[in-house]
């Protein structure tokens, strides 16, 4: 477990998670009022938390599998990249991909919030890469023939 200083301007709890062997918390809308997504509409909802994340950490802003599934909404640059050395509020991109509107309400779980450990690139610049048997095969080349 990792320690990670947060500011909380919500009117909301901290999230929480919901089981022992959860991986993300949920990040509710902090809102006024209601918002509401006309289909294919997006918009930053913010949630009135900030953090402070130590180097070599990032924290992902993942889709709602029930909210996706059930309202077609969902995270519009799933997942989206909170860096270590961000201070401003997390804000959640969300799309409205069904035919319908949807109302977001004030407190409503709208996405999830994973932290991870990364590493950053350092480029080795080389004229030739090392073979395999898959090769430059890209999309669906190790699937069925």
């Amino acid at each position: 477990m990792i320690a990670v200083p947060v500011q909380n301007e919500s009117h909301y709890d901290l999230p929480s998670y919901a089981t022992k062997a959860s991986a993300g918390v949920d990040l509710k809308a902090n809102l006024k009022q209601p918002v509401t997504l006309a289909p294919l509409e997006r918009q930053i909802v913010g949630t009135g938390l900030k953090i402070a994340l130590p180097e070599g950490y990032e924290a992902q802003v993942r889709p709602r599998s029930g909210l996706a599934a059930k309202q077609g909404i969902t995270v519009l640059n799933a997942p989206g990249t909170i860096d270590a050395d961000y201070r401003g509020e997390i804000g959640v991109i969300l799309v409205n991909l069904s035919n319908v509107a949807f109302t977001i309400q004030p407190g409503e779980r709208i996405a999830q919030l994973v932290v991870a450990k990364f590493e950053q690139i350092d480029w080795l610049p080389t004229a030739r890469l090392s073979e395999t048997d898959r090769g430059a095969g890209g999309f669906g080349s190790t699937g069925k023939k």
